[in-house]
């Protein structure tokens, strides 16, 4: 007798139903069952501002390192 088959109930071993499971479901495990992620607090990000953000920073970057090797502030590179 194998747990596999069988799982333990307070009125004794009953066996397991058979699932017919695709290989994505058998994936993870059917024990975890993550709990729904909500957080009211939070208004999420639109896509369009996230790229923004990203692109503003790089491009904020990039003249930052430009203003500095250009003043000379850290020297050329050797």
């Amino acid at each position: 007798m194998s747990l596999k088959l069988y799982r333990p109930t307070p009125t004794g071993l009953e066996p397991n139903p058979v699932e017919q499971r695709t290989w994505r479901s058998r994936l993870g495990s059917r024990r975890w069952k993550p709990a729904a992620l909500e957080n009211p607090e939070l208004a999420p990000t639109s896509s369009r501002m996230a790229v923004l953000f990203w692109l503003v920073l790089a491009a904020v970057t990039f003249v930052f390192l430009l203003v500095g090797y250009g003043t000379g502030f850290w020297g050329p590179i050797s």
